[in-house]
């Protein structure tokens, strides 16, 4: 079998076949059983060896949930052994140092630590960090096997595995499906998404492909240079049939190629999918659903606003998911959850786990921007992620899974006075006079943003103060900054405590 078969796995679960493959003699035929617990057999798959390449591959029948199931492979007298497998949902976590975070790691720890136990039909695997400069067909390493969670392997380390927000994630999808849930982690932190894109996406994109195209960035620790944890870490997992792909990435981004995300971040969903549901055989869907984190914060007081922009072009510049340009997706809002005395908040420079994992260590930044690119709330990050995907993966009707969005605007130029009127039921926690604000100029670039102050907060309405700009509103923005919230609360959100995105 490829290195990530093993025991306690998941398979994917009905409607969809769980593809299983592994190596053999070319020209050698293997034969695949499935066997109930009792030891009867419930089907069998026979799949000849292809040369060159010595692999084999099989689509299993459609299964129900459960388990647990014995999976063997043989050819000739050599035979290898699966125990405690399950059928279920399958889900990909991947990203950067946000989603390489460690239970460990997180507010809680101990607690959420201790509750693992409880949960041991939510099975969990971890890829290494591992660079390709050509598409491998199968991983370099493991971090973890496949294994029944315990305190140990959900917090290993700093950094390292098993990643928190993917657990939290499997963990409250569990809880909504009650059938196991199989957790695939591939994170490393400080990498952009051009390491994580292939060839074809970064093609789509008009970005370069030759490896030496990304000099290094010293803000980023992780490889930057394109394509390389595609072809090691996502390449490999290609035949896997999934039900869904969770992402947390784009802090590195906001220091390089931060205005081509909107096309690199949507060129790379649609090309996992195609390459998920071909290398499948058709049994991931081919709009396979994919969730994301929508960037946190960094700095407080910042002047920059790379994290807004790039806030921004996680949702194709359209501020709401999904949309036309991103269907069947779904975003967790993170930028109220700031974390000023979160101690993970800046890179060791240089050694080896540096160039391991994106590792970090207490420190004081200056008093100007303090702040961490870490936050520890993943419960929050993830009941967000998994509010989407039951509403987009799973169809759940009549649930609410993101906050209030501006459906229209109406200037009241005699007054001074803009209404927005929004698409949900508002709950204003506090009157940030910095959160709106308008462009008064008479032209449209550079644009002169000034602070539109709430005068007003009604059932679904926000009126705004224009400061004198008369008819000269050019633009709207709000929560365009690095650190938008203050006394870890932004403005507006809805009665379900979801936050209103950012919009511009």
């Amino acid at each position: 079998f490829a290195s990530y078969y093993g025991d306690h796995m998941v398979l994917q679960k009905e409607p969809a076949g769980a593809v299983v493959w592994g190596y053999g003699e070319p020209g050698a035929v293997v034969t695949v059983a499935l066997s109930g617990d009792g030891g009867s057999v419930v089907m069998k798959k026979t799949a000849r060896v292809k040369g060159p390449s010595g692999t084999w591959t099989t689509v299993l029948d459609p299964m129900d949930q459960g388990g647990p199931y014995v999976l063997t492979a043989g050819q000739g007298s050599e035979n290898v052994t699966l125990r405690d497998i399950y059928f279920g949902d399958v889900w990909l976590c991947s990203g950067q140092s946000n989603m390489a975070m460690t239970v460990l790691q997180i507010a809680n720890a101990s607690q959420e630590l201790a509750a693992a136990a409880r949960y041991p039909y939510v099975r969990v695997f971890a890829a290494a960090p591992a660079r390709s400069d050509v598409e491998l067909e199968d991983l370099a390493r493991i971090d973890l096997p496949w294994s029944i969670p315990t305190a140990e392997n959900l917090g290993h380390g700093n950094f390292t595995y098993f990643s928190a927000v993917c657990w939290l994630l499997g963990r409250y999808l569990y809880e909504a499906l009650r059938y196991p849930v199989g957790l695939v982690e591939a994170a490393w932190g400080g990498t952009p998404i051009e390491a994580w894109s292939s060839r074809r996406a970064l093609r789509a994109c008009g970005l370069p492909e030759d490896t030496g195209s990304i000099s290094p960035h010293q803000h980023l620790s992780g490889p930057q240079t394109p394509s390389v944890l595609w072809n090691a870490m996502i390449h490999p997992l290609l035949n896997m049939t999934l039900r869904g792909v969770a992402w947390y990435q784009g802090e590195a981004n906001a220091f390089l190629h931060t205005d081509l995300y909107n096309c690199t971040f949507p060129a790379l969903v649609a090309d996992w999918r195609r390459a998920f549901h071909a290398a499948s055989a058709g049994q991931t869907e081919p709009l396979l659903p994919f969730g994301f984190v929508q960037l946190s914060t960094y700095r407080r007081q910042s002047p920059d606003d790379s994290f807004a922009r790039l806030r921004w072009h996680q949702t194709a510049d359209l501020g709401v998911i999904p949309n036309a340009r991103m269907p069947g997706t779904f975003m967790a809002v993170a930028m109220d959850l700031c974390d000023e005395r979160s101690p993970y908040g800046r890179r060791v420079p240089g050694g080896a786990r540096a160039q391991r994992r994106s590792d970090w260590i207490p420190t004081l930044l200056p008093s100007l921007f303090l702040g961490s690119i870490h936050p520890r709330d993943k419960q929050n990050v993830a009941r967000r992620m998994h509010l989407g995907a039951r509403a987009v993966a799973y169809g759940e009707k009549n649930l609410v899974f993101q906050g209030p969005y501006p459906t229209r605007a109406i200037l009241e130029v005699t007054r001074g006075l803009l209404n927005l009127t929004y698409s949900q039921e508002l709950v204003c926690r506090q009157r940030d006079p910095q959160a709106f604000e308008v462009c008064c100029s008479s032209q449209p670039s550079p644009c002169g943003w000034l602070p539109a102050p709430v005068v007003a907060v009604e059932s679904r309405t926000v009126t705004l103060a224009l400061a004198g700009c008369g008819t000269l509103v050019l633009g709207l923005r709000y929560a365009w900054a690095e650190w938008p919230c203050e006394y870890e609360s932004c403005a507006l959100y809805n009665t379900q405590g979801l936050p209103a995105p950012p919009f511009l």
